[in-house]
């Protein structure tokens, strides 16, 4: 299996989603359906055949199955995996259309394995494997012509992209440095939120409460994530259209995060 770089520094994925799970609604399911439906452009997905690489909780595999397609999902992480089949049994049990293992994207001959999906979906993760753009690669093989690509990578800002990798070294170090990172990350992102929300003039509590909205994820799940996500690897979106394109695809959508260190988000159409 294709192995993932700085092993021993990675982070706890699988805890993290772990903790997701406890807090995961009907209205979050709902909002990870209505965020592939407005990405994708379709109103279900009956009849595709929809690949998670690195389905993480598995809200998305499960967002998927809801909406009709025959879904395939792996992760690296064997706790990621056990959540994903947690979700599965609350929602699909003994459901032969959807298939979960453990595997990496990095491994091309596994990747070949599982031939080609209408939709290979890796939002968040190619940038986690410490080999982003061979990660990368390999999800554009899964594709089949005319199917599409949909995938979210960390924006590169240079100088504050560095300092953000070094800081989640720092957390996925010891005990101490989970402490340290979140002693200085808690603070910094509630002070940009709050800075935020006075400039536009918004109650400064709306984000929290509303959330969920954001593709049904939780804000202190994804905060975790930012502090620790590491390996970390980012791409301007330039880049990652320049290189889809080479392997004959064609951008259909794309959200940007402007200048912030979020997710871009792309949706490529394979020719």
């Amino acid at each position: 299996m294709g192995r993932h770089m700085d092993n021993d520094l990675r982070f706890s994925f699988g805890k993290n989603w772990a903790r997701f799970l406890t807090v995961l609604t009907e209205e979050r399911i709902q909002e990870a359906e209505r965020s592939l439906k407005e990405m994708l452009e379709v109103e279900n997905l009956e009849g595709q055949r929809f690949l998670d690489v690195g389905s993480g909780s598995g809200l998305f595999s499960l967002a998927a199955r809801r909406l009709g397609a025959t879904v395939r999902s792996f992760d690296y992480d064997p706790q990621s995996v056990a959540c994903t089949r947690e979700l599965k049994n609350r929602y699909f049990p003994d459901d032969s259309s959807w298939i979960i293992e453990q595997g990496s994207v990095l491994d091309a001959e596994y990747i070949r394995s599982m031939g080609a999906y209408d939709v290979v979906y890796s939002w968040g993760v190619l940038h986690h494997t410490g080999r982003m753009w061979e990660a990368m690669d390999n999800a554009c093989n899964a594709v089949i012509p005319g199917g599409r690509l949909f995938i979210a990578i960390y924006n590169d800002q240079g100088f504050y992209s560095k300092v953000w990798k070094v800081l989640k070294r720092i957390y996925c170090a010891n005990w101490f440095g989970r402490v340290f990172t979140c002693s200085l990350g808690f603070p910094y992102f509630a002070l940009v939120c709050l800075k935020e929300d006075l400039v536009q003039r918004r109650n400064p509590f709306r984000r929290y409460r509303e959330y969920k909205r954001n593709r049904g994820m939780s804000i202190l799940t994804d905060w975790l994530d930012w502090f620790g996500g590491y390996p970390f690897e980012v791409a301007s979106p330039e880049a990652v259209v320049e290189f889809c394109r080479a392997r004959g695809f064609e951008l259909k959508k794309m959200k940007t995060c402007g200048t912030s260190l979020a997710n871009n988000e792309f949706v490529f159409g394979k020719s």
